[in-house]
């Protein structure tokens, strides 16, 4: 299967966007990707183990989290994981004295 690499996380893979893995499920292929580039460990999960709550992983365009199987969830050859971290944004900041729009 392929797992899609996100633009500001492709530092821990050699800059590359996809990575292929062998697997069965969705854990199998995260576990994959991370004996490959155990640098991404550390964005993806909190130190107790845990998916870190602003990295979304998406199989095939689902939400593994709502998945009836979760992230043991099977996996296909032809299968793709993305990984998606959230992205905050904000307003625009006023400057003190400047008109507001």
């Amino acid at each position: 299967m392929t797992i899609e690499i996100p633009t500001p996380l492709r530092v821990y893979t050699a800059n590359q966007s996809a990575v292929a893995v062998d697997a069965n499920t969705v854990t199998e292929a995260v576990s994959a990707l991370l004996a490959r580039y155990p640098e991404f460990k550390k964005h993806l999960y909190t130190p107790d183990g845990k998916l870190r709550s602003f990295v979304n992983l998406y199989l095939n365009d689902e939400d593994v989290r709502y998945l009836p199987q979760g992230e043991e969830s099977a996996v296909q050859p032809s299968d793709t994981l993305s990984i998606i971290p959230s992205i905050a944004g904000g307003g625009l900041a006023v400057q003190a004295g400047a008109p507001s729009a």
